[in-house]
């Protein structure tokens, strides 16, 4: 009986266990609903957005009109904004984050430069950057911004501005010279990729020969220049954001999924041990029955 009453206490466990990952399933479906609409909303008018001020950018007449699209002759100061999440139980979410930023700092480090300050976004990712081995690794070029920690649960275009606007400033001002973003990118509903994108300078990779001769083709008011230089900042704001948005996306998949499977396997394990407790049930059950015979016939 005392089998017994372990097999149950342990069903009954499992089963507190499979209502709680239950739950967080369909809370974490929610909020992936609600911030990939979101998401993919932005993503359609950051991609028209950019292609825009790509094709300015390529008008040989004004590529020097805004100075967040040149690149900076030396390489001193890099930012690399790292995005990870607030809790865990979303898988490899926050390590694959973790690790790609590893691996975007040993590039920078070789690419010389000697400076090299993190903003970390979600408290799993400053858990990681704090720690004194990961600093350890690449000091003494590693500085550590903790302003905009609290970003990953509050995703926000108002709190995200600030800090692209800040690194904007820095950067027309010399004070840094490279701008990366690292991130997991929501790919589908059971894939999320780590990713490196650069902020600033910025770059025109998304338009193509197409989109440039069709720039030629308008009449601007005011001229290409001032246009440029009054919509490229607000480009990277939006990107910025976007990149935000996509991380949180990631995030609510990765943990669904997560969720997802650790309810699957809680119900596997209550089969199996309701399998065994009602094996163990029937030998009890039989074998008492042996013995009130074996005691009637005597």
């Amino acid at each position: 009986m005392a089998a017994l009453k372990e097999l149950k206490g342990r069903i009954n466990s499992v089963q507190n266990t499979l209502k709680i990952t239950s739950a967080m399933k369909m809370v974490s479906s929610a909020k992936l609903h609600r911030v990939q609409a979101l998401m993919e909303a932005l993503a359609r008018y950051e991609n028209r957005f950019t292609e825009t001020v790509a094709a300015l950018c390529s008008d040989p007449d004004v590529v020097t009109a805004s100075p967040l699209y040149l690149p900076h002759k030396e390489l001193r100061h890099a930012v690399v904004i790292a995005l990870a999440s607030d809790s865990s139980l979303c898988g490899a979410f926050n390590a694959n984050a973790v690790r790609q930023l590893e691996s975007v700092l040993k590039s920078l480090i070789s690419e010389g430069f000697s400076k090299i300050t993190i903003c970390p976004i979600g408290e799993k990712m400053v858990q990681a950057v704090v720690r004194p081995a990961f600093a350890a690794r690449f000091a003494p070029a590693l500085e550590i911004n903790l302003d905009y920690r609290h970003l990953a649960g509050k995703y926000s275009f108002d709190g995200i501005a600030p800090l692209a606007t800040q690194l904007m400033q820095d950067y027309i001002a010399d004070r840094n010279d490279r701008v990366c973003m690292v991130y997991n990118h929501f790919r589908s509903m059971g894939h999320q990729v780590p990713v490196t994108d650069q902020l600033l300078p910025f770059k025109e990779e998304s338009v193509d020969n197409a989109g440039r001769e069709a720039a030629h083709d308008y009449i601007l008011e005011p001229g290409p220049d001032e246009l440029l230089a009054a919509l490229l900042p607000s480009a990277t704001r939006i990107r910025l954001y976007r990149v935000l948005l996509d991380s949180v996306t990631a995030e609510n998949a990765a943990r669904m999924i997560a969720m997802q499977t650790a309810t699957d396997n809680a119900q596997e394990l209550i089969d199996d041990l309701s399998l065994e407790y009602n094996k163990r049930r029937q030998q009890a059950i039989t074998a008492e029955l042996a013995d009130i015979t074996s005691s009637a016939e005597a």
